[in-house]
């Protein structure tokens, strides 16, 4: 049998079953994806960060409309540098709406009190943090959501 003869077959067998690959702009097919929870780690990134946090919140708008919202659960941790994103949306109406976009489709973000109290931030002064969206420790927090099953992304 040609290889080429095995690839029509073996394609042939995965579209009878309904398994094949998806195309790049296309909506996954129902049940593609398994109901997921994941965790981010935003960190920032240094003298890109503007870009960085852009990338970081398209990243997490693609990841709900692929997998869909009643099927993933996701949560954002930002410690160091990350907080900056929080910072940033507060004088930036772009940002702020994509972060309440993401709210509204079910990604909750979480902030480290430490790196708060560290760096002398108020938390009154960040878009969109609560009281109830801080952490005692992000790095501690990251450890614990992955114990909970959380797969751990770092974009």
């Amino acid at each position: 049998m040609t290889t080429v003869f095995r690839s029509l077959a073996l394609a042939v067998v995965l579209a009878t079953m309904g398994i094949g690959t998806v195309r790049a702009g296309s909506e996954a097919p129902a049940g593609y994806y398994a109901d997921q929870k994941v965790v981010y780690h935003n960190g920032g990134s240094g003298p890109d960060e503007a870009a960085y946090f852009k990338r970081l919140l398209a990243n997490l708008r693609n990841h709900v409309e692929a997998v869909g919202k009643a099927h993933v659960e996701i949560r954002v941790v930002s410690l160091g540098d990350g907080v900056g994103l929080f910072q940033s949306a507060a004088n930036d109406k772009e940002l702020a709406g994509r972060i309440d976009a993401l709210k509204g489709m079910g990604v909750r973000f979480l902030v480290c009190a430490n790196t708060l109290r560290e760096r002398k931030i108020d938390r009154t002064t960040l878009y969109g943090v609560g009281e109830d969206d801080l952490v005692p420790s992000g790095v501690a927090e990251l450890a614990r959501l992955q114990a909970m099953g959380f797969a751990y992304i770092h974009p």
